[in-house]
């Protein structure tokens, strides 16, 4: 299939099903983080409440999914920048996640050396930083593997590195076509692994998370090393793991450690 014609009708002939988990990271304070600034359970709560009160509108197709799931879908504010297959503006949500850990993890230490790398004067983190990988149970009859012909086709357009434009032109052809969610290489992770983009939020076959993982990640001079205690694992990405990418490529190593 030819970018051309990402036509209604010829994306709808090639909807696929997928049944499967997919798995995301996030940092683990991302509920602990209010408790040093209360004295009880009831005040946390409480606090949480009101900070949830000045967030982005959850849309009412997506209320009853777990507040892990849900927050990529809000909307109502302005997306600062475009991603993969979200345009940048007030634009619908997409749920990234990954087929596999490892490919979430690859991610995960992507972006963050891409922090530094877009912040050359700061130094590099003393302690490794503590995320929790879930995965979500993912359900549907409309999805696009564009890992697959025939949309395989268009492949140097689904994985380069920096220009997301036709991407994020599928997704508004695909979204046309009533799709729930895309399936893609990931560029990021060296073993080549795939990741889902998720457009819509009936692709949830299950409102919460059905498993978790304690990853920890180091940043340092000599690369990336993540550890997750169980199941036990262990992922190392050197220097040049990520080197195709010219922002990392340019990246300062050698910084101090705070």
């Amino acid at each position: 299939m030819s970018s051309t014609i990402w036509t209604r009708v010829a994306l709808s002939s090639e909807l696929r099903h997928f049944h499967g988990a997919c798995w995301r990271l996030v940092e683990a304070q991302h509920r602990v983080s209010t408790l040093k600034l209360t004295d009880t359970l009831a005040e946390q709560e409480l606090l949480e409440d009101l900070i949830e009160d000045t967030k982005p509108a959850i849309p009412p197709e997506c209320r009853h999914l777990d507040f892990l799931l849900a927050t990529p879908f809000r909307y109502g504010a302005v997306y600062p920048n475009g991603s993969r297959f979200r345009r940048a503006g007030r634009t619908l949500g997409v749920y990234y996640a990954a087929e596999n850990p490892s490919t979430a993890v690859a991610e995960m230490a992507f972006y963050r050396l891409l922090f530094f790398a877009e912040s050359p004067d700061t130094p590099w983190p003393s302690d490794a930083a503590e995320y929790t990988a879930f995965s979500a149970d993912i359900g549907t009859a409309r999805l696009l593997d564009l890992t697959r012909e025939p949309l395989s086709a268009d492949q140097k357009l689904w994985t380069d590195l920096i220009d997301y434009t036709g991407c994020q032109a599928f997704a508004d052809a695909a979204r046309t076509a009533d799709a729930d969610a895309i399936c893609y290489q990931s560029v990021r992770d060296p073993a080549k692994g795939s990741n889902l983009a998720i457009l819509m939020c009936r692709a949830f076959a299950k409102p919460a998370p059905v498993d978790r993982q304690t990853w920890r990640i180091r940043l340092s001079a000599s690369g990336v090393q993540a550890l997750c205690e169980f199941p036990r694992q262990a992922l190392e990405f050197p220097r040049d793991a990520f080197a195709a990418d010219p922002r990392i490529a340019a990246l300062n190593w050698e910084r101090r450690n705070i």
